[in-house]
């Protein structure tokens, strides 16, 4: 079923994306022209609960979306990070929290028929506020505090817009027995 790519060119190199056109050929010999591909850098997000067992969410404006958005922790990995280390730079920067537990819960692909990067999703618990957060240039976030229950009335309510959130939110109710 895998296609041979016989070429690629790339149309954009930016620093969180990247644009490329393959020309491939399926297992039966037809010829796929121009087939664009995203490349973006894997991610890793957090269900990130409190030693009060309380769910750290961010809500932050989204541009491409024009949304003010709530969603987990998380971003991007940096060249030569383990997935783990950089949940929780990612959670200490966001946050200010550092957590006693963290395990993978899920890998995922945002959208694997046009971009080839995977999301690690990971449940951290123990979490402690140890600094203020430690946010980039661009960057601007609040920090909140929702109960398990409030999480599954949000996600039932459809107020949480980002797919690849809502996912590790419900990987991580699953994991807690909180989903019947």
């Amino acid at each position: 079923m895998e296609w041979k790519t016989c070429s690629s060119e790339y149309l954009h190199k930016g620093l969180w994306a990247t644009l490329r056109v393959d020309k491939c050929e399926m297992p039966d010999g037809r010829k796929v022209h121009d087939y664009y591909v995203l490349e973006y850098p894997n991610w890793a997000n957090a269900v990130a609960i409190t030693a009060d067992n309380k769910v750290l969410m961010v809500r932050q404006y989204r541009h491409a979306a024009g949304i003010v958005s709530l969603e987990i922790p998380g971003g991007v990995i940096e060249d030569g990070e383990e997935p783990e280390a950089g949940m929780r730079r990612e959670l200490l920067e966001e946050t200010g929290y550092e957590f006693s537990h963290i395990e993978l819960i899920s890998t995922v692909y945002a959208n694997p028929s046009t971009a080839n990067n995977k999301t690690f999703c990971f449940l951290a618990t123990g979490g402690k506020k140890v600094q203020e957060q430690s946010l980039d240039e661009n960057e601007s976030l609040v920090v909140e505090e929702y109960t398990i229950a409030e999480i599954k009335q949000l996600l039932a309510d459809n107020k949480i817009a980002q797919a690849l959130h809502c996912t590790g939110l419900f990987y991580a109710l699953m994991k807690l027995g909180e989903l019947k």
